[in-house]
C-alpha cells in the first residue's frame, strides 16, 4: 500500500490501474486500485466457450454422413492450418526484406517447400478429403486454393492445377461457405467441437460468419419443424 501511495505522490498527473492479490480470510480476493481508491473485483475473466447445439439429425443415414464427414474433416484440417501459418510465415519474412531479388528468391524457396510438402500428403487423400482441404485453406487463409497457387505462381499454373482437380471432381475454386451449404456448416461444428475437446489446436477463421447464426438456420428450422409435427 506504500507504494501504490509513493506512486501517486511522485506523479500526481499519471492515471493507471494495477491488480495486486489480498489474502483475507484464507481466500484470495483481488482489488483493481484507481487513483489511491480499491474496487473489490468479483469477476473472473475467462475465454469465451461457445454453448453447442445438440444436433437432431433427420435420419439415420445423415448421422452416418455426419460421422464420416467428421473423421475425414479432423484427418485433413491440419493440413489446411499448416498452409495457413506458412503463408503467415512467408508474409512476415517478404516484409523484412528491402531487395525485390532477395523477395523473390525467398519466395520461391518457399513456394517449392509448400507444394513438396504437401504433394506426398495429398496423394493419400481421397477424393473428398482433398475438396474438403480445399475448402478448409479457404476458411483459414480467406483465399481459394486457386487464387493462392495464382498468386505464389501464375494464372496459367492456377488454371492448369484447377483443370486436373477437376478431373477427380474437385475444384480449386470452391469456397468454404457454411451460411449457404449445409456440409459445411457440419464442418465447422465439427471443428468447433474438436477446439473445444482439444483434440484440435484452434485456428481462428480468416472469413466472417456467426456459429449461431448457423445454428439459427440449420437446427433452429428443424427444431420449429419438429414441434409443428
Amino acid at each position: 500500500m506504500r507504494l501504490v501511495v509513493y506512486l501517486l505522490i511522485c506523479f500526481p498527473l499519471c492515471l493507471f490501474a494495477q491488480v495486486e492479490p489480498v489474502e483475507k480470510d484464507s481466500t484470495l480476493v483481488q482489488y483493481i486500485y484507481v487513483e489511491g481508491d480499491s474496487i473489490v473485483k468479483e469477476a473472473i475473466d475467462l475465454k469465451e466457450v461457445l454453448v453447442l447445439n445438440k444436433i437432431n439429425f433427420s435420419d439415420r443415414e445423415e448421422r452416418v454422413q455426419y460421422l464420416i464427414l467428421k473423421r475425414k474433416t479432423l484427418k485433413v484440417y491440419p493440413y489446411a492450418k499448416l498452409a495457413a501459418d506458412r503463408l503467415i510465415t512467408l508474409k512476415e519474412r517478404l516484409e523484412t526484406l528491402e531487395k525485390k531479388r532477395d523477395k523473390k528468391r525467398y519466395a520461391k524457396k518457399i513456394q517449392k517447400y509448400i507444394e513438396d510438402e504437401f504433394s506426398a500428403e495429398l496423394k493419400k487423400l481421397t477424393r473428398t478429403e482433398g475438396q474438403i482441404l480445399v475448402k478448409l485453406i479457404h476458411r483459414q487463409t480467406g483465399k481459394t486454393t486457386f487464387q493462392l497457387i495464382k498468386e505464389l505462381r501464375s494464372g496459367w499454373r492456377a488454371f492448369w492445377f484447377n483443370s486436373t482437380a477437376n478431373l477427380f471432381d474437385i475444384s480449386l475454386k470452391r469456397e468454404f461457405n457454411p451460411m449457404e451449404v449445409k456440409e459445411d456448416f457440419f464442418i465447422e461444428d465439427i471443428l468447433e467441437r474438436a477446439f473445444q475437446d482439444r483434440h484440435l489446436e484452434r485456428q481462428e477463421p480468416a472469413i466472417e460468419f456467426d456459429y449461431y447464426d448457423l445454428s439459427d438456420k440449420w437446427l433452429k428450422n428443424k427444431s420449429t419443424a419438429e414441434i409443428k409435427n
